[in-house]
């Protein structure tokens, strides 16, 4: 089955090309010769993970997917949360994000937390959307390199390190995205 993940992010198509199992086909926006910016506009994750896969589907008219992820943090009431990608400017740095978070955590006991992933996918004109949460903890300062966006600064439950620590092949087994993925591949398989 073929599908175009409607991002342009290729850590985000790598990973989700690792979680995949065979007999899925996924392709990127630069395969297919799309290199408009897709809407984020939504007030909500899900919001634009179903924005930007319609906004795909009818200038396209292919079956994708598109996925909204936000790191969601309970002492700074669920920051950065939709705005995750862009919360130390629109230049989208994850070291400044990082450091945003890092400094506005200063001081703050409570260092619970939570990565939420929606996919919204569109097949054969019809929207199904999937949810992936993983909780954790935000950590004082970054741990490892892998990775990317805020891996480095959280800690999933049950864990002794960070995302940026732990291999790809662990975090695609237990990360939000792959959650939200397994979901999604069950329902594919019942099509």
């Amino acid at each position: 089955m073929k599908l175009v993940f409607a991002t342009s992010n290729k850590h985000k198509l790598t990973e989700m090309r690792q979680i995949l199992p065979t007999g899925f086909e996924v392709e990127g926006l630069a395969d297919i010769g799309f290199d408009e910016d897709l809407p984020e506009t939504q007030e909500t994750i899900e919001g634009n993970a179903i924005q930007k896969a319609e906004t795909l589907n009818k200038i396209k008219h292919v079956n994708c997917f598109a996925e909204d992820t936000g790191l969601e943090i309970d002492v700074l009431d669920g920051a950065p949360g939709v705005r995750s990608a862009r919360y130390a400017g629109t230049h989208r740095s994850s070291l400044d994000n990082m450091q945003k978070v890092l400094q506005e955590m200063s001081g703050k006991a409570n260092r619970s937390a939570r990565f939420r992933t929606v996919i919204a996918l569109i097949i054969k004109d019809e929207l199904v959307t999937f949810e992936g949460v993983i909780e954790g903890d935000i950590l004082r300062a970054p741990e490892g390199s892998g990775g990317f966006g805020y891996d480095p600064i959280f800690k999933p439950n049950g864990f002794d390190h960070s995302f940026g620590i732990l291999t790809s092949d662990v975090k695609n087994k237990i990360s939000h995205r792959a959650r939200a993925t397994q979901k999604l591949i069950k329902y594919l398989r019942k099509l």
